[in-house]
């Protein structure tokens, strides 16, 4: 089978990352915060874990369910492009994804690597910016791109949208997919403010495609005055959307719950109408 077109350049990415002026940013610890809650949420036992980011010194080395503590193995999100080293020996009993997937190039390859080291019943869970993040700045960009340079550039990457993660967790053959999205506004003093935020977390553009020529200051000052115009609010910051999709899925067993075969039932829904 021929490989998708590689969208994201993971090697930028590590640089980008390993350049960072800070440790951690609010993005990481929003995500972390509800994974605790999720995972606390969860009457199971998980003997062994995984568990992968972009900074596996902030992830946590261990977790509570409600039956207990989980302790993970940590695991380096785009050190080795989409492809991880997931150790060998014994399947997981739990994988989490923390802010990867939306800078997967190879997405349905990365669930089903995933989900070959799941032990049967074993959990998947992924966090992963969605679609509506930072779609303020996207569109400000747009608008400044055609202004200044007469077309659109590509400035923001791509992202899943949350409609698609049930399905590409069933093509990777995971049983009983969820997905949910959790939508956060944020606001800053100026659209500069928040760009300079962007790449003081090591997220600026990780596009191959992306423009080879630094944006000018005509281009940021358009972008600027266009994000200004449209997402401001009365005292003078403006918003950005923070998207962030979870999706959850199980490798398959003979215990968990399955679909009545077709014809089965009991009893007609004309007749619970007719009640």
């Amino acid at each position: 089978m021929s490989q998708p077109p590689a969208i994201f350049d993971t090697a930028l990415i590590a640089a980008h990352l390993a350049r960072r002026r800070q440790a951690g940013d609010f993005v990481t610890a929003l995500v972390l915060e509800d994974f605790e809650d999720r995972l606390g949420a969860m009457l199971r036992d998980f003997p062994r874990a995984m568990i992968i980011g972009p900074d596996p010194e902030l992830l946590p080395a261990s977790a509570l369910t409600g039956k207990g503590v989980v302790n993970f193995e940590r695991y380096q999100a785009f050190g080795e492009g989409d492809d991880l080293a997931l150790g060998e020996g014994e399947p997981y009993n739990l994988i989490v994804s923390i802010l990867h997937l939306q800078a997967v190039n190879d997405v349905p390859g990365y669930l089903a690597r995933l989900r070959a080291r799941l032990a049967p019943d074993g959990l998947l869970m992924i966090a992963a910016l969605g679609g509506e993040t930072l779609t303020e700045l996207r569109e400000a960009f747009l608008t400044a791109d055609t202004m200044v340079y007469g077309g659109a550039s590509a400035r923001v990457a791509p992202m899943i949208q949350v409609r698609d993660g049930g399905a590409l967790l069933q093509r990777a053959g995971l049983a009983l997919p969820v997905a949910d999205v959790e939508t956060h506004v944020v606001r800053y003093a100026s659209p500069l403010a928040l760009m300079q935020d962007i790449k003081a977390m090591g997220a600026a553009n990780p596009l191959r495609e992306r423009p080879k020529i630094p944006a000018s200051r005509a281009l940021l000052a358009a972008a600027s005055a266009a994000y200004e115009e449209r997402d401001a609010d009365p005292d003078g910051r403006v918003r950005a959307t923070l998207e962030i999709i979870w999706l959850a899925g199980w490798a398959p067993h003979e215990s968990q719950q399955k679909p009545l075969r077709p014809g089965s039932a009991t009893v007609r829904l004309k007749d619970v109408l007719g009640r």
